[in-house]
């Protein structure tokens, strides 16, 4: 049991790491296995799990394959242009091929177990390529290829290491190519039957909601793992083409909605491949690494120098991409977790029939991935930046609405070269904000055409402005993916205010509040139209402003509380307000709902309050051991007065930080306030 939580708990760490400094995940994971495995022999998963331990691995392989079916969409192919077709068709039989001839004069290794090396390390994979794409944002094109190139070449390689993989298997003295040929077509048939057959049987049940919906995930999960045992039962190596074909099937059937086993699956997928890595990183034999030293340094060379960029310029000629362009595609492409996988594989079975050089192939693999993902990691931003196709961080503004809120505090933002886009359902919203010089999208920012026609190029936050308190929450669900939830912002946001429990959208489904918990579309609408905004730049002699965060026990305005427009709110529609309970509550005696908290909650609430306070204090030590003036000095006038509203922050580089994050801002010299102060009458 300590084995198993201490995997858990490293791959945790691992994806924490990654995030955090904006690599790939693999690279940490492939470092902790290695150090917990052959160099201080903390763990052996041979040990742990003994017989179990092929079966296991091939299960997770499985689930992550099926995984990256779920997210190939045949349409995606079709519309995502030749320089993507051509990449996964013969630029992956040239790698294959290039790769294979390499490794077999470099390493005086098999034909037969050269052409397997190849079809294993021709994919790189969403899992390394996403992480790289977000680190250094190239051009709109680029990544689009990159992104896409990713996605689809991890079932196609793994197909054609199938194809490979079988050959060499059946291919012994006393096996004629016709036995070799049929086996081969078995393998396609069988797998490909049950693939197709477990998608559409799928897809029938969900499609007629023949299982509730809280079961579909563990069908999914279940019909998956039978699919592949079933295949590989009937055939050997079958199994991986069957969840891979399953789940293509499933992704582009019509009318069918597949969204909630995707997000399981990804969940689920980064599960496994934490522990998947750690427990293959921690079975490399190292030691044979040394005894091909400039073997293996000559190959990530050629691989990194040579065959990617010829690669990539035979298959961008006449795409219209520019030359940096294409040099930057023929210079990223790490490999990752299915070479990982599927090496370790397919060397339990090579090792079984004693193929010469068969331990090589593992150790081989990993330095591939590390070099590469390494590599690339380290020189790719530069790269972009030295080609001139890099995009600027993404420190735009989506604003959700295009009524006078979203005007005005979208004009304010772009005095100061901020990057805002508006989006409203509304015509005649949308015509006055463009009419104000910003740009506009008609429709509903979470459509399926805004999907693919909002410009969200340079957009890194979401503030949702629009008058309907529902739609608010639902555009902070569906941006809370893109941007992270620390990014998404709405008026009346998250509150522990039991009073709008029965009137408001669950506070799961809203975002961070937008400059001050207890503020109301009616109530920033009238401090606009009442008031001045003004932009307020830090003076030298300032050492620095703290700003507290949003307080989430401030009153709510007992004004304007209402999903309609100002205007609406000037209407008294007879509908109970939110305080009217509250009242009713603190003085009903027959009211039982509304207990004060248990001493559970109460303790809970402390023990939060206590480290919170403990993490503000922290950050205010770090803020002081900083060099600074012991005692700066102070302006004979406040910055800023007490009735003003906090609204944005910018730095000196213009990176803008937004009000309400629940996080202090603290201001330095050089940076610009933007408040929005009453007017005084």
């Amino acid at each position: 049991m300590i084995a198993i939580a201490s995997v858990g708990a490293l791959g945790g760490l691992c994806q924490w790491l990654a995030w955090k400094f904006k690599l790939p995940s693999i690279l940490f994971l492939l470092t902790a296995g290695i150090l917990v495995g052959p160099v201080f022999g903390i763990f052996n998963p041979d040990e742990f799990l003994g017989d179990l331990l092929f079966p296991i691995v091939s299960i997770f392989v499985a689930i992550i394959l099926f995984e990256g079916g779920l997210t190939l969409k045949l349409k995606d192919i079709r519309g995502h242009g030749r320089v993507v077709r051509l990449l996964i068709s013969i630029g992956v039989i040239l790698t294959w091929l290039l790769i294979a001839t390499t490794v077999h004069y470099l390493f005086d290794m098999s034909w037969s177990l050269a052409l397997v090396f190849g079809s294993i390390t021709v994919v790189s994979g969403p899992t390394v390529v996403k992480p790289l794409l977000r680190a250094v944002r190239p051009s709109d094109k680029v990544a689009h290829i990159l992104h896409w190139e990713g996605i689809l070449i991890d079932p196609v390689g793994v197909f054609l290491a199938l194809l490979v993989f079988s050959f060499v298997v059946l291919d012994a003295p006393d096996v004629g190519f016709a036995h070799i040929s049929i086996i081969l077509i078995k393998l396609v048939v069988i797998g490909g039957g049950i693939g197709l057959a477990a998608g559409a049987a799928t897809a029938l049940v969900l499609r007629r909601y023949l299982v509730p919906d809280y079961l579909v995930n563990v069908l999914t999960l279940v019909t998956v793992v039978c699919a592949f045992v079933l295949s590989e039962t009937l055939q050997h190596e079958s199994g991986l083409l069957a969840v891979t074909l399953m789940g293509v099937w499933l992704a582009n059937a019509r009318g069918l909605h597949i969204d909630e086993i995707l997000h399981f699956k990804e969940d689920l997928s980064v599960l496994l491949i934490s522990s998947l890595f750690i427990l293959l990183a921690s079975r490399v034999d190292i030691s044979v690494i040394p005894q091909y030293g400039w073997q293996i340094l000559a190959l990530l060379v050629i691989i990194q120098l040579v065959i990617r960029p010829l690669n990539a310029w035979m298959c961008t000629i006449g795409s219209g991409l520019s030359y940096s362009e294409r040099a930057f595609i023929g210079w990223l492409s790490p490999r990752g977790i299915v070479a990982a996988a599927v090496s370790s594989v397919f060397v339990l079975r090579l090792q079984e029939l004693e193929i010469p050089m068969a331990e090589l192939l593992v150790p081989l693999t990993f330095s591939v991935i590390i070099g590469t993902v390494v590599f690339q990691s380290l020189t790719a931003k530069p790269l972009a930046d030295k080609l001139g196709i890099s995009n600027p961080e993404p420190n735009g503004v989506l604003f959700i609405g295009a009524n006078e809120i979203a005007v005005k505090l979208a004009t304010a933002l772009s005095e100061h070269s901020i990057t805002v886009m508006l989006s409203d359902s509304s015509w005649r919203n949308v015509r006055e904000a463009r009419q104000a010089g910003l740009p506009a999208y008609h429709g509903n920012a979470t459509s399926g055409h805004a999907s693919e026609n909002l410009e969200l190029q340079g957009i890194g936050k979401m503030v949702a402005v629009s008058a309907n308190r529902d739609s608010n929450a639902l555009a902070s669900m569906h941006f809370r993916s893109e941007f992270g939830s620390s990014l998404v912002f709405t008026l009346e946001g998250t509150s522990e205010d039991e009073a709008y429990e029965r009137f408001d959208t669950a506070n799961r489904n809203r975002a961070n509040p937008l400059f001050d918990a207890s503020l109301s579309y009616g109530g920033l609408s009238k401090r606009l139209r009442n008031g001045e905004i003004k932009h307020l730049t830090i003076p030298e002699n300032v050492d620095k402003v703290v700003t507290p965060a949003v307080t989430e026990d401030a009153e709510p305005e007992e004004e304007n509380r209402t999903d309609a427009s100002p205007e609406d709110n000037e209407k008294n529609l007879g509908t109970a307000e939110p305080e009217t309970e509250k009242g009713k509550i603190a003085t009903d005696p027959y009211n039982t709902d509304h207990e004060d908290p248990a001493i559970g909650s109460k303790i809970i609430d402390t023990v939060d309050e206590t480290l919170s306070a403990a993490v503000d204090g922290v950050a205010g030590e770090e803020d002081e051991d900083e060099d600074v003036p012991a005692e700066p000095e102070t302006m004979s006038e406040p910055l800023y007065n007490d009735d003003d509203l906090k609204l944005f922050a910018i730095d000196k580089d213009g990176q803008l930080y937004i009000y309400g994050a629940g996080e202090r801002i603290t201001l330095k010299a050089g940076w610009t306030l933007i408040v929005l102060s009453p007017n005084k009458n």
